[in-house]
């Protein structure tokens, strides 16, 4: 059973990009690395003899394609599974129907799973993980998101990954011009004339794309009147008119959202405010929330800043405070400042650093107590108690005074490692004065 098959004049209303999906593996466009001659993918597919594979790619770049294209090879039960609304009782429904199958007619089924990190680890994902290790379904997960993240260890060991990537800008210049040839799926009946720049504008602004370039391929040819000479002529400014502005590929729950705020925060910390700059404009445009980036903003004035320079935590939070008090867009401008402040400003980790090993030492060692002369001496009968003996470090040259602070069994250990980078550089040599005199 093919469900993806559908009446042909289901098809002819669909979107281009549903329509001109190839039906054969020979008419697949891009992904040469993984189906292109003598690949394994490619010789699966051909011989029929697929184990569970996950297909993980970004948008458009054809996971759903190669599924489609799957369908229609196999002689095996293909079963689409809506991984959003599908509950567990839905899922052992369709496994127990594919055992049957096997058990009684010796036929196949293949589980067709759209977006498979949206299924819940735990029981939705352990009951498919019993089925695919009894070899009942081979399973077919097709997934934007990094399924190393999203799917148990048990279920990727049984699978293979494949990894999509974006269309290539060659990839993409041979679906618009398959497209506008076709006459029976396509846009050749309208008669196009595609000017070069247009075809470019469309390519660049489509972000590797494939559905999307499509689509906005064929929102210009339909809203394009034709002209005297019969042809619709598709210029630069309709292909401009037709996109708006260019696709931004940024999930804000998914993996290019982890990827985008990584390559942000590592460029702040290799001070590099141009790059800084570009992943912020990046997150903003794509509408992520700019509280969540000013939060890392002040995590990393601490983290890779430090004692370096202190005024970077006071920016960071004069980048909140801009933020609640204009609101965007104009709180963009704040924040740029705070963005090329911290990346420019010397770097120390030292303060992350000592607080990890002081963290570390707390949960895996015995730390003793705390040394008697450093308890509250504040209360009736602490002199009795012997909590005294406290000597009060204002009154010392340098305000600084030998005395034990630490654990006894914590004597001798050093946290805090001040660096020679910016202010910290100043702050070492007071910190090497105080421990000389312990």
């Amino acid at each position: 059973m093919d469900l993806f098959s559908s009446s042909r004049s289901s098809l002819q209303a669909a979107p281009l990009a549903e329509r001109m999906r190839p039906r054969s593996i020979d008419d697949f466009i891009g992904q040469e690395h993984i189906v292109g001659k003598g690949k394994l993918l490619r010789r699966a597919i051909e011989a029929d003899k697929l184990g569970s594979i996950i297909l993980y790619g970004p948008p458009g770049s054809g996971k759903t394609t190669l599924a489609t294209i799957i369908s229609e090879m196999t002689e095996a039960n293909f079963v689409k599974i809506n991984a959003v609304s599908a509950g567990v009782a839905e899922i052992r429904t369709e496994i127990k129907k594919a055992r049957d199958n096997l058990n009684f007619y010796g036929k196949r089924t293949i589980f067709f799973i759209d977006e498979i990190h949206s299924l819940k680890r735990g029981a939705q994902q352990d009951c498919l993980l019993e089925a695919v290790e009894k070899g009942e379904v081979t399973l077919i997960g097709a997934t934007t998101e990094n399924p190393y993240f999203e799917l148990n260890g048990a279920l990727l060991s049984r699978s293979r990954i494949f990894q999509l990537a974006e269309h290539t800008e060659d990839d993409l210049y041979r679906l618009v011009q398959r497209a506008l040839k076709d006459e029976e799926q396509g846009l050749g009946m309208y008669r196009v004339k595609l000017a070069e720049d247009a075809m470019k504008h469309f390519i660049e602004m489509s972000g590797g794309d494939g559905r999307n370039v499509l689509n906005a391929l064929e929102l210009a040819v339909l809203s394009t009147a034709p002209t005297e000479d019969g042809y619709r002529h598709i210029t630069l400014e309709v292909a401009e008119d037709s996109t708006q502005q260019r696709y931004i590929r940024y999930d804000k729950s998914g993996d290019n959202h982890y990827d985008v705020i990584s390559a942000f925060i590592k460029s702040i910390r290799g001070s590099d405010p141009d790059a800084a700059l570009h992943y912020y404009a990046r997150m903003t445009a794509a509408g992520e929330d700019p509280r969540f980036i000013v939060r890392r903003l002040i995590v990393h004035a601490s983290e890779d800043i430090g004692m370096a320079d202190p005024q970077a935590m006071l920016m960071a939070h004069a980048a909140w405070n801009a933020l609640e008090t204009v609101g965007m867009p104009e709180a963009r401008i704040p924040i740029a400042q705070c963005i090329v402040y911290l990346a420019t400003a010397p770097k120390s980790n030292s303060v992350i650093s000592a607080i990890d090993a002081a963290m570390a030492d707390v949960k895996t060692k015995s730390v003793g107590k705390v040394p008697p002369h450093l308890r509250d001496a504040h209360y009736k009968g602490s002199k009795e108690l012997g909590h005294t003996g406290y000597k009060y470090p204002h009154n010392f040259p340098d305000h600084m005074v030998e005395q034990q602070y630490l654990p006894d069994a914590l004597q001798g250990v050093t946290y805090y490692r001040p660096t020679d980078q910016g202010r910290e550089s100043l702050i070492k040599r007071r910190v090497l004065i105080k421990r000389s005199k312990e």
